[in-house]
């Protein structure tokens, strides 16, 4: 069973873990943490609300449990209990892995 985080994103934002980086290249060859590929793809654990504008709102095209891609570079880096997880803003969320 996962563990149960206690974080809710707010309006806008979504909590994902990202998948691990590749330890070893396809030649065999073990990389460092410095020299891995930073991943971009991930487990939506958390999503928030709508992001709410006078004339309409803007809603997650992702939810819970889907596998997205996201911007390499987008969003925060968060620990939690020494496990890395990402705070993305809905927009930097560019796919849904099916």
């Amino acid at each position: 069973m996962k563990k149960q985080l206690n974080i809710k994103p707010l309006s806008g934002f979504a909590l994902i873990e990202p998948e691990e980086a590749e330890e070893v290249t396809a030649s065999g060859i073990v990389l460092p943490d410095t020299a891995k590929e930073r991943p971009a793809q991930g487990t939506v654990l958390a999503v928030g609300a709508p992001i709410k504008h006078p004339e309409h709102e803007v809603k997650a095209e992702f939810k819970v449990g889907d596998r997205v891609l996201y911007k390499k570079w987008g969003g925060d880096e968060i620990k939690i209990g020494g496990k890395e997880y990402k705070l993305v803003k809905f927009e930097d969320v560019m796919a849904v892995i099916e």
